[in-house]
């Protein structure tokens, strides 16, 4: 089994609305397109931003885009109040989707 990080299969865009965040994750290939459903779920990028999410906006939701091979995750809390409310140095959010493809990928 390789371990490689999400960014070599993947990559990403990041939105804001208030304090929420979404990420897409865009397969670079159709083939890796059913396995990136089947491994990067709602609960594996909410316990791996579980440090940032502030436990009581909602959990972490996914849609998923077969169209365009995308998963978008949405994550309330996340931003602490959003552009006008947060002192946090990425009030929009943007680094968030450049984090997630840092996360390790098991494949076969």
């Amino acid at each position: 089994m390789n371990r490689l990080q999400l960014r070599h299969f993947a990559h990403s865009r990041t939105g804001d609305k208030g304090d929420t965040s979404n990420i897409s994750v865009i397969a670079y290939r159709a083939e890796d397109y059913p396995r990136l459903c089947e491994w990067l779920t709602a609960e594996r990028v909410a316990d791996y931003f579980a440090p940032l999410l502030e436990p009581t906006a909602g959990p972490v939701r996914r849609y998923a885009l077969p169209g365009v091979r995308a998963l978008n995750f949405v994550l309330p809390g996340i931003l602490r109040g959003g552009v006008t409310r947060s002192l946090a140095l990425d009030a929009h959010g943007k680094s968030l989707g450049s984090a997630l493809l840092d996360m390790p990928w098991e494949r076969d």
